[in-house]
């Protein structure tokens, strides 16, 4: 990447970039308003695309001028910094999310609303991606993660993979280069998702509509729903079930419910997830994570690590455990 400009020549540079043909493009947008945590402080320049096109200028244009680059869908699984971000905030939402059904393949945009994505494919009589029909994302951000739930991901039914990288040019990746594992793919540091092709089984519409408003149902009763938060902070795997029991429990045996730092809370309904209680800042919530992993490492022994990601002013995309407390410099 080139050298990094300086804040006046960056400024410059943004504003050049917004008059383009990129999209949407709006600067000093609060990055509260952009994730489901509804933390963290403005960026200098958000940008909404509609076309891969518009997604590869962009991508380009900051890989020319050494400019951060942070691509979100609906921020569900980010914790944004509150001095906010030093570059380009990229969403990829409902302005790139088309979904075409044809057969048994559905093929989608990189910012197709999960939930819609669920209940086109049941609509079409096609199963397999019933366990994401409750996760609140896009398809891009779920696919680069392999996101899923009961011990599923969305890598399961994923043929291929559409993708711009670093330098704004498109790269298609087959299911085998992208590597699924549980909540991790090859996909990761690659460039943005902004197409999707997943293959799925026919099956009976009503069988499927009865198990995602089973999954609904299951949802609604475990994880809390009226309070900002990034769904679960802990990495959970097969693993650590079949040895300590899933995150949710571990935090909550350690009696961890409940805990508040400021506005940041360990959830009373389900102890993986951290809850902002009005205004919970972005270190309260880096605190409490600490402080979590400390008491079960104490405790059991055992060393919890982050599904969610921390977002440095400067771009930085990390592990939240990866943070030290009271700064962003990695832990050795």
């Amino acid at each position: 990447m080139a050298e990094a400009c300086s804040t006046q020549d960056r400024s410059v540079l943004l504003a050049e970039l917004s008059r383009a043909d990129v999209g949407r493009s709006r600067p000093g947008a609060l990055l509260a308003e952009l994730t489901t945590w509804r933390v963290g402080g403005p960026a200098d320049l958000l940008i909404e695309p509609e076309t891969v096109a518009q997604v590869g200028r962009v991508c380009a244009f900051a890989d020319c001028h050494g400019i951060p680059l942070v691509t979100i869908g609906q921020g569900s699984n980010l914790l944004f910094d509150d001095a906010g971000l030093r570059g380009i905030v990229l969403k990829v939402g409902s302005r790139l999310g088309r979904v075409e059904v044809d057969g048994q393949r559905i093929r989608a945009e990189g910012g197709a609303w999960v939930p819609g994505l669920a209940r086109r494919a049941m609509r079409a009589g096609l199963t397999g991606l019933e366990h994401i029909v409750g996760i609140p994302g896009t398809i891009g951000g779920l696919v680069l993660m392999n996101g899923g739930s009961r011990q599923r991901g969305v890598g399961e039914n994923v043929e291929r993979v559409e993708l711009v990288d670093p330098g704004g040019r498109r790269r298609v990746m087959s299911r085998e280069e992208c590597r699924f594992a549980y909540r991790h793919s090859a996909l990761q540091g690659l460039g943005v998702v902004v197409g999707v092709e997943l293959l799925c089984a026919r099956g009976e519409t009503q069988q499927i509509r009865r198990a995602m408003l089973a999954d609904l149902r299951e949802r609604r009763g475990k994880f809390p729903r009226k309070e900002p938060n990034c769904g679960s902070v802990f990495l959970s795997s097969p693993e650590m079930h079949a040895t300590v029991g899933p995150p949710g429990r571990i935090i909550e045996n350690a009696g961890l419910k409940g805990l508040r730092i400021g506005d940041a809370e360990v959830s009373q309904q389900h102890a993986n997830f951290i809850v902002n209680r009005g205004r919970a800042t972005s270190a309260q919530i880096l605190e409490l994570i600490v402080n979590i992993r400390q008491v079960v490492a104490q405790s059991i022994g055992f060393d919890l690590r982050c599904e969610v990601r921390y977002v440095t002013p400067l771009g930085q995309i990390m592990p939240a455990d990866r943070v030290l407390k009271g700064g962003c410099d990695r832990e050795e």
